[in-house]
């Protein structure tokens, strides 16, 4: 732990450091480094690309449920609203809680696993496989809340706890 804290308190040096300087560099240890690879090997960038992707569309479904008419303008600026630097925000966000988690010893064999010719087969497949099993899961939800039966026990629920009455405004009990 006190090491932790040596490296946490060398680091905010450096940064403050380098604060006052018109160009500030940050420099990425050894093991930043590995875990982007590792990252990358591994197939969990383009795992973040996905939910990139599924962003998008979640909003897209939501501004085209409040205007239905948009000019193919509009998507073209609106596919850029999540790009390269906020993809690479996320990254900087991951990459500590990979740090935090695993020696940089094991980092470095994860990325030797993963560059194996299997992994690699594997890592193509991947995002190909979350999306198409992403969309089944999502057709399956909206059956399953779109039904009948669903509603019904849903309804029954609702009415079983007074949710109804619980939720009136405090004029109204």
């Amino acid at each position: 732990m006190r090491c932790d804290r040596k490296i946490i308190s060398a680091m905010v040096l450096f940064v403050l450091l380098f604060l006052t300087t018109a160009n500030p560099v940050f420099s990425e240890t050894s093991k930043e480094k590995d875990i982007r690879r590792l990252l990358q090997v591994s197939g969990i960038l383009d795992q973040l690309t996905y939910m990139q992707e599924t962003l998008l569309n979640n909003i897209s479904m939501m501004v085209t449920g409040s205007f239905p008419k948009v000019p193919d303008a509009f998507w073209e600026e609106f596919n850029k609203l999540v790009g390269k630097k906020e993809m690479d925000d996320l990254i900087g966000r991951v990459i500590p809680v990979y740090d935090k988690h695993m020696p940089h010893k094991t980092v470095k064999q994860l990325i030797t696993m993963f560059e194996t010719p299997f992994w690699n087969d594997w890592k193509k497949k991947m995002p190909i496989i979350s999306r198409e099993a992403g969309l089944i899961g999502s057709e399956w939800g909206r059956e399953h809340t779109q039904s009948e039966e669903f509603n019904e026990r849903l309804d029954d629920l609702i009415e079983k706890y007074e949710l109804k009455k619980l939720n009136l405004p405090a004029e109204n009990k």
